[in-house]
């Protein structure tokens, strides 16, 4: 409950965000010819420029690419976003966002990505994820959004958490991370959290 009162919390100052910065721009525009030898003027338009292209970046679908080059079958595979207990998602692909989690692209963010640890046999999650502890700190992971931008993230924590552990789907302050989610074997008891930090988003 609190995720989701954080998340549409950020949607509703996102929302207002974009509102003040295209009436700031509107209005600067509208003024430029007056105030061309402003510098105040001129950087706060430059500003605002700046603000709306990093708005039209976003990608409009959600969808990621992942690849985990230490499990075989994650090879650019198609993460949609999805809320996690849809289990036909859970079956059809790889791995789920999980609606309400952060995204690559934002400046802080906890891209939560959760997937089966055998999964169903003849489809795309059937031991996706069964290789998730050979992971090591330092091992890649890779995400690719729907515009085609590249995150690479390094492994930097290996955690075993109880299923009530909710805290860990929230964003780490300063930093943008990703985490990938599994159940432990053989009891599928707990659940196995590999967490790596963006290095490159080119």
């Amino acid at each position: 409950m609190r995720t989701r009162r954080t998340f549409f919390g950020l949607l509703i100052l996102a929302v207002l965000a974009g509102g003040a910065a295209f009436g700031a721009f509107y209005l600067l525009s509208s003024n430029y010819s007056q105030n061309s030898q402003n510098p105040s003027v001129a950087a706060n338009q430059e500003s605002t420029q700046q603000a709306q292209s990093q708005a039209t970046s976003i990608p409009e679908d959600t969808t990621l690419k992942l690849t985990v080059p230490k499990l075989s079958r994650v090879d650019n595979a198609s993460i949609p976003d999805a809320q996690g207990d849809d289990e036909e998602m859970l079956k059809n692909y790889a791995a789920i966002h999980l609606q309400g989690t952060g995204f690559p692209w934002e400046e802080e963010a906890n891209v939560y990505i959760a997937g089966h640890r055998l999964g169903y046999p003849g489809y795309p999650s059937f031991l996706a994820f069964y290789d998730l502890d050979n992971l090591e700190k330092g091992d890649d992971i890779f995400i690719e959004d729907a515009n085609g931008k590249k995150y690479t993230y390094k492994v930097s924590d290996i955690i075993e958490a109880e299923p009530t552990d909710i805290d860990l789907i929230e964003p780490v302050p300063g930093k943008n991370i990703v985490t990938l989610q599994t159940c432990t074997l053989p009891d599928y008891a707990k659940r196995l959290l590999v967490r790596g930090e963006l290095v490159d988003n080119a």
